[in-house]
């Protein structure tokens, strides 16, 4: 995969993710009587500039980032259609918005996956192993594993990810058995290619719209909902988890990836997918996609001065007190904000590009 390609595919898809997020604050913006005066996706100088009504629409020559201008939006105005001089809840509904269009994208993408997929796998037993640890502790056929050492299991990504870090150590695991919770403890062991693994054959489907496979069943259209819902669930978790394990310095430099490692990682997910068909890399490419979505929304709504959960915080405080903050003090803070989130992303370009030249 050529790194030009790569670079292309990685830029198509950063730049939805901002149209995807900067629509949600535009839409709500208009529905709620909001002037809003430039519509950008990417950064800096104007290359392609449109007039829609009263709004701008650009395309900046960095191509990462992007902005909705809303007029009153970092000060006052005596304008009635300013962002400052609408109601609380209409500014918090119009700052939400972005982040929740961001879910609304990454939940479509992953359903597209999971329905078209040849094979989706379960934490549901298929068939349990004679003789092994699970059947001595008393896994039947049919049980959906829901809970392994007080972690909720709702996909079989989850179960593997427990099953791998557990050390060997007895599992606690919960099962739902036709509606009812039974628990056992079950002591993994080591297989031939070297996993944990406690003996039982997972329930594998083949994709709500995908070509039928002899001898498995199609998912429901429930279960499509509900694998891509707790799909969604481990991503909004594994991002929370990543960002307090960065912000608590528990994390090696190479856990971590930026624009740049992205482009890397793209690159390398399409070449496989191609490896098998179109459609494969279709779905790795959506996959990844979905995943950064999901971290655009987390991270938006995590109380960082500049971005919208910052913005959320003070909405917040001023629906608690009925009282706004000083207009100039919020933007110091928010101005304060942008410069050390600007000192991150050089900080992590700076890891990709030693990483790639240094391995």
């Amino acid at each position: 995969m050529s790194g030009v390609f790569s670079i292309l595919i990685s830029l198509l898809v950063f730049s939805i993710l901002v149209l995807v997020h900067e629509f949600g604050h535009y839409y709500t913006a208009v529905k709620n009587g909001i002037l809003v005066e430039e519509f950008a996706i990417g950064m800096g100088p104007v290359v392609c500039r449109v007039k829609r009504g009263e709004t701008d629409f650009t395309i900046r020559a960095l191509p990462l980032g992007g902005f909705c201008r809303m007029l009153g939006e970092d000060g006052e105005s005596d304008n009635r259609r300013a962002f400052s001089n609408k109601n609380v809840w209409q500014r918090i509904v119009v700052i939400i918005s972005g982040p929740l269009m961001n879910f609304v994208f990454a939940f479509i993408a992953v359903f597209f996956v999971t329905s078209t997929a040849e094979a989706i796998v379960f934490p549901t037993v298929s068939s349990v192993l004679e003789d092994s640890n699970a059947a001595v502790s008393g896994l039947e056929e049919g049980d959906r594993i829901i809970k392994v050492n007080g972690e909720n299991i709702g996909t079989y990504q989850e179960l593997f990810l427990v099953l791998d870090g557990c050390g060997g150590k007895t599992l606690d695991v919960v099962v739902d058995r036709g509606g009812e919770k039974v628990q056992m403890y079950i002591d993994p062991v080591v297989s031939s290619d070297s996993r944990w693994i406690i003996g039982f054959s997972p329930q594998v489907k083949t994709g709500l719209f995908s070509e039928k496979v002899s001898g498995y069943d199609s998912m429901t259209l429930g279960e499509a909902v509900a694998d891509t819902f707790y799909t969604m669930r481990f991503y909004v978790k594994s991002v929370v988890v990543g960002f307090v394990r960065i912000f608590t310095l528990n994390i090696s430099p190479e856990e971590i990836a930026g624009p740049i490692g992205v482009v890397e990682i793209m690159g390398e997910s399409v070449q496989q997918g191609l490896e098998y068909s179109f459609m494969d890399a279709v779905r790795n490419v959506l996959t990844i996609a979905a995943l950064l979505s999901t971290n655009l929304g987390v991270i938006n709504l995590f109380p960082i001065p500049a971005m919208d959960g910052g913005r959320l915080v003070f909405l917040i405080i001023e629906a608690i007190r009925r009282k706004p903050i000083a207009p100039e003090r919020e933007g110091m803070i928010h101005f304060m904000g942008f410069v050390l989130l600007m000192a991150f992303m050089v900080m992590i370009a700076y890891n990709d590009i030693s990483r790639i030249i240094f391995g």
